[in-house]
């Protein structure tokens, strides 16, 4: 199974799906799909870089505050994620962002305000993680 993301048509709001063999893999598809949904960043150089853990949660929580923590940072920080590696930490995630101000992109879409817990799914099938998010814009 390849790597990869989209944005599906939704009423009102925005409705991403992403995929990867592994489910660290589906969560950082899912935080270039946000990004995607408002923000060109190809052929943007990285200029910074941040870590941070996320705590203990299941499946879906993680997926929710990873995504979470895209809107915190764009909306304190001014920055956006290019890359995104993610790894379990003690029942939580450890992330590791490759960042850009978010000046230095150019503003595609509406800048995302939330991520809805309805119609939330992160599981795992015979060919690896898939989720799929809607978030309030």
């Amino acid at each position: 199974m390849d790597r990869g993301h989209r944005t599906v048509a939704h009423t009102a709001d925005v409705r991403i799906e992403a995929w990867a063999p592994d489910r660290d893999g589906c969560l950082a598809e899912a935080v270039a799909a946000l990004v995607a949904t408002f923000a060109d960043t190809d052929g943007v150089p990285a200029t910074g870089e941040t870590t941070f853990e996320l705590p203990v949660g299941d499946d879906d929580e993680l997926l929710v505050g990873l995504l979470d923590e895209v809107i915190f940072r764009l909306e304190t920080e001014g920055t956006l994620p290019l890359v995104t590696e993610a790894q379990p930490a003690d029942g939580g995630l450890r992330v590791r962002w490759r960042t850009v101000d978010a000046d230095a992109v150019e503003l595609v879409g509406a800048v995302p305000k939330a991520v809805s817990l309805h119609a939330l799914r992160f599981d795992r099938d015979a060919t690896g993680w898939r989720c799929a998010v809607t978030v309030d814009v």
